[in-house]
């Protein structure tokens, strides 16, 4: 038998329920969803149209899935995504989506339609987890009928807008929990052996290598380079074991990987990475970078539309 090297299930052995509920049981609540995020979603109702596209009931908690859209949507316009808070973990990616909103939502007003959906993960961002409460990665399971309820209520909200997207921008972090936590937690899930990793010191984008849009990511890399430093790649020449497209860019199959940025074939797509634990960056940076992006985003893509 292997050694264990995480503390839930049996070396070797995929995950069962009892795995999964001791798993859920080390979890403890460390922030609260209501506060962070719907409290801050209710002041933008005032300029924004807000919704509740569904609703994750777990373990007799009930947690309300809000999206924000522009007040004057107009179908013959382009549209724009901006999704964060797919991995609870991932904090600046929700608090930069919120804030994109607060300062720029109101930039594209008569030239396209915004949609913004800031916390898809309202369960684990309270945790500050990758996972959902079933112990399922969203961000491996955006297509219908997915088992995780993050993502499959997230595919039906954009299932209409499908093809009709010209930016999608997913907003998420690279941590040193990455390879602590998350990484082994996912080999000991899966019944498999936990091979280290690195984590590199930076923000970097994910572009997709079926799909790729490389001056637009290259827009986007030069704008955050601005607010903060840009991931160099390891001695393979890599980032997170993925090919280098471009300084600070990887390719990865996105699509393929059923990730967030591919669900709305937008044109334009990308997913950020930002690394929160870097001495080099604060959580301010953190959150700018995100807000950067997002507005470098929108400008190249409505400047192609």
């Amino acid at each position: 038998m292997s050694p264990a090297f995480y503390p839930v299930g049996t070396p070797g052995q995929p995950w069962g329920e009892a795995d999964v509920r001791a798993w859920r049981a080390r979890l403890v609540r460390q922030r609260s969803h209501a506060q962070d995020v719907v409290a801050a979603i209710d002041t933008l109702r005032n300029d924004f149209d807000v919704s509740e596209y569904g609703a994750l009931h777990y373990d007799g908690e009930r947690f309300p899935l809000l999206a924000v859209r522009s007040r004057d949507w107009r179908d013959e316009l382009p549209t724009l995504v901006v999704t964060g808070g797919v991995h609870g973990y991932e904090t600046s990616g929700v608090h930069g989506a919120l804030r994109y909103v607060r300062e720029h939502g109101h930039a594209t007003a008569g030239r396209a339609n915004l949609l913004v959906v800031p916390c898809v993960s309202p369960w684990a961002y309270e945790r500050v987890q990758r996972w959902n409460f079933d112990a399922l990665d969203p961000n491996r399971n955006f297509r219908a009928g997915s088992p995780a309820g993050e993502s499959a209520a997230l595919v039906a909200l954009l299932a209409p807008l499908h093809g009709r997207v010209l930016m999608h921008i997913d907003l998420h972090e690279t941590t040193d929990t990455d390879e602590s936590e998350f990484r082994p937690a996912l080999a000991a899930r899966d019944g498999q052996p936990f091979a280290p990793g690195e984590i590199q010191d930076g923000f970097y984008l994910v572009d997709d290598i079926d799909h790729p849009q490389p001056e637009f990511q290259r827009a986007v890399i030069n704008a955050v380079a601005q607010v903060t430093h840009i991931a160099a790649p390891d001695a393979n020449g890599q980032i997170n074991e993925s090919p280098l497209q471009s300084p600070g860019v990887i390719e990865f199959p996105v699509s393929r990987w059923q990730l967030c940025a591919a669900i709305t074939g937008a044109r334009f797509a990308t997913t950020t990475e930002v690394y929160p634990d870097s001495p080099l960056a604060t959580p301010e940076q953190c959150t700018l970078a995100q807000v950067i992006a997002v507005k470098a985003a929108v400008d190249f893509a409505l400047a192609r539309a």
